[in-house]
């Protein structure tokens, strides 16, 4: 084997040196890397969702003589079917802001 405090030739010291930048470099650029993958991680949990809103309260007036037949939920619509006068009305309401998200007459 040879001695450790041998200094070794020119050329051997260039490449030394240039594998050593390279991987400062790769160290670098690695650190860089995690950090923007931890920053997106990070920033896509606490902005995922839509802020919680406390209990809406809201009223909906029925038309004079109109009388609620059924009522359903889904993911994101409350739908009312209503019966005005013998004509069948569905409306739908948004359950994040219960306002009306559209209407539906049967006549």
């Amino acid at each position: 084997m040879s001695d450790p405090t041998e200094t070794p030739n020119p050329a051997a010291e260039q490449v030394i040196r240039r594998v050593r930048l390279m991987m400062v470099i790769s160290g670098a650029i690695t650190l860089i890397l995690l950090a923007s993958i931890l920053g997106v991680v990070g920033y896509r949990v606490y902005n995922s969702g839509s802020p919680a809103a406390g209990p809406a309260n809201t009223a909906f007036d029925l038309p004079a003589g109109g009388r609620v037949v059924s009522t359903a939920v889904s993911d994101d619509r409350i739908v009312v079917t209503i019966e005005v006068g013998g004509k069948t009305q569905i409306v739908t309401f948004d359950t994040k802001t219960l306002k009306p998200a559209g209407r539906l007459e049967f006549r």
